[in-house]
C-alpha cells in the first residue's frame, strides 16, 4: 500500500514546491526586475515620503482640492461596536454600499449631492461619477466633466483663473485604453498633486 501511495506523495510535494513556492517567487521576481513600481503597488512619493497609490482613491477635502467620487466603504462604529460607520476610501474595507436603485436613502443621499453640486457650481446637472459610487469604494479616477465642474470652487478658493485649473484637468486626462477600452479619466491624487505644486497655498 506505501508503495503505491509514495508517487502520489512525491508528486503531491513536488507540485506544491513548484506551484507554491517556485513560481510564486519567479513571477514576483520578473515583477519586481520588469516593473517594480507596479509590482509594489504604484506607490507615489513627494520628497522621499509615500503620499498615496495611483491605484487606491483617497478622501480629499476643503474647497482648495478636486475631489473624488464618493465612497460607500465603512468601518465598525468606535460608538457601537455593532453598527457601522462611514471610513471613505478605506482600502481595508473595499466594497460598495449594496444600496439598490429603490432604496430610499441611495435615493435621497444622490439626489442631495447632486443639488449640491448644482448649486455650488451654478450649472443644471451633473456627471454621474459625481454622485455615485464605485463598486469597490477605491476609484483613484474621476472623469474631466467631474473634474470641470469643481474648477468654479477651486479657483475661487485658491485665487486662480479657471483657465489654469482647466488646461491642468486637459494634461492629466488619460484618454481611453488602446483608444477604445474604458473611458477618458483623470486621477484625482495626480491632479491635486500638480495643483500644490502650481500652488502651494
Amino acid at each position: 500500500m506505501i508503495e503505491h501511495l509514495r508517487p502520489t506523495f512525491a508528486l503531491l510535494g513536488g507540485l506544491t514546491v513548484l506551484t507554491g513556492l517556485v513560481y510564486p517567487l519567479a513571477l514576483t521576481g520578473i515583477a519586481q526586475v520588469a516593473l517594480p513600481g507596479r509590482a509594489n503597488g504604484s506607490l507615489v512619493e513627494v520628497d522621499g515620503r509615500v503620499v498615496g497609490s495611483q491605484l487606491i482613491g483617497q478622501a480629499f477635502t476643503g474647497a482648495k482640492w478636486f475631489h473624488g467620487r464618493p465612497s460607500a466603504t465603512t468601518a465598525p462604529d468606535p460608538k457601537d461596536p455593532a453598527a457601522t460607520a462611514e471610513a471613505p476610501y478605506d482600502a481595508a474595507r473595499s466594497a460598495g454600499s449594496n444600496l439598490g436603485p429603490l432604496s430610499r436613502r441611495l435615493v435621497e443621499r444622490v439626489r442631495a449631492d447632486t443639488e449640491a453640486l448644482k448649486a455650488e457650481a451654478g450649472v443644471a446637472t451633473v456627471p454621474g461619477d459625481a454622485v455615485t459610487t464605485s463598486a469597490s469604494g477605491l476609484d483613484p479616477h474621476i472623469s474631466p466633466a467631474f473634474a470641470r465642474l469643481q474648477v468654479k470652487r477651486i479657483a475661487a478658493a485658491r485665487g486662480l483663473a479657471p483657465e489654469t485649473l482647466e488646461a491642468l484637468i486637459v494634461a492629466h486626462t488619460r484618454g481611453r485604453d488602446l483608444g477604445f477600452l474604458g473611458e477618458p479619466r483623470v486621477n484625482v491624487l495626480d491632479l491635486d498633486l500638480a495643483l500644490a505644486r502650481l500652488d502651494p497655498s
